[in-house]
């Protein structure tokens, strides 16, 4: 619509209809790349955004039990115990590269390293943490942070045996760990009901199962698992248990299970922060190893 005013002709939107935005041709050429970016190339913040929002950790950032004292509580170091126990670590990203040496000294033999997370998110410390644990002579394994709200239990298993969670016969190469607790990231149990749950859990095991040979160690807590699975114990007969519990003994143990083969019982110990209990003697490590 136009209008005249002091001898010039002014054009008006006519009414109801918006003015169009001139667009340049970096703006065009923009709208055109960005769909073709894969979700893969953004920063790991950006690849699965926390879904409540608020003061919530980056995606990527989570690690093995990082919600134990929260939910948990924690308590004194272990008791003395009579069977023979095997010092062992579990490290992520948050210890950057590691001192594997001191680690030995110290009396560490076994340890495990985070290698993935979801569908986005690879450890960036993995190879020398991997390696390097394995060089100085312990016997180690990767771990997968599950995420259930985001990709499948069988698209989980799959990236994590594509990323460092493989295993060999070498006799120093544990069976990969499914790190399964309370979601960092929004609610406790990934918006799943306990059924689901059970089902995302099978599905990963499954997978990994039918990819490596071997059964996965299962990483949890006790009440996780309870509030989560519903106590579910159809995993007891095959997966060993790595439990967590920051207190002086193991306390009870998830359905399914007589005995724990692992045990997280700090978050503070020497070095790494993060020790565990092997239960059993250094040579039941090598034969977890061996299968």
């Amino acid at each position: 619509m136009s209008v005249q005013r002091s001898g010039k002709t002014v054009h008006r939107p006519e009414p109801g209809r918006a003015r169009r935005p001139r667009t340049t041709a970096a703006g065009i050429l923009l709208a055109v790349l960005l769909p073709l970016v894969p979700a893969t190339a953004l920063p790991a913040s950006a690849a699965g955004p926390p879904p409540d929002g608020g003061d919530l950790p980056p995606r990527g950032s989570a690690h093995m039990g990082m919600g134990v004292v929260e939910h948990d509580g924690g308590g004194g170091l272990p008791l003395s115990l009579r069977a023979p126990q095997t010092e062992g670590v579990d490290v992520s990203s948050h210890q950057g590269n590691v001192d594997w040496p001191a680690l030995w000294s110290s009396g560490v033999r076994w340890a495990y390293n985070k290698a993935t997370e979801g569908t986005y998110y690879k450890n960036p410390y993995f190879p020398q943490q991997y390696n390097g644990s394995y060089n100085i002579g312990m016997v180690r394994g990767a771990y997968h942070f599950a995420t259930p709200d985001t990709a499948s239990g069988t698209a989980q298993a799959d990236y994590f045996v594509d990323n460092g969670g493989g295993w060999s016969r070498d006799g120093k190469t544990l069976p990969g760990a499914l790190d399964i607790e309370w979601n960092p990231y929004g609610a406790a149990c990934y918006g799943k009901t306990q059924s689901q749950m059970v089902g995302w859990i099978r599905d990963f095991l499954n997978r990994y199962r039918a990819r490596t040979g071997r059964h996965a160690v299962i990483y949890t807590a006790t009440s996780w698992w309870t509030q989560c699975t519903g106590n579910y114990s159809g995993f007891g007969a095959s997966n060993p248990l790595w439990i967590a519990r920051y207190n002086t003994t193991p306390g009870t143990l998830p359905a399914g299970w007589d005995f724990h083969t692992m045990w997280q019982y700090t978050s503070s110990g020497p070095i790494v922060g993060d020790h565990n209990k092997f239960n059993g003697a250094l040579d039941r490590v090598v034969a977890l190893a061996n299968g």
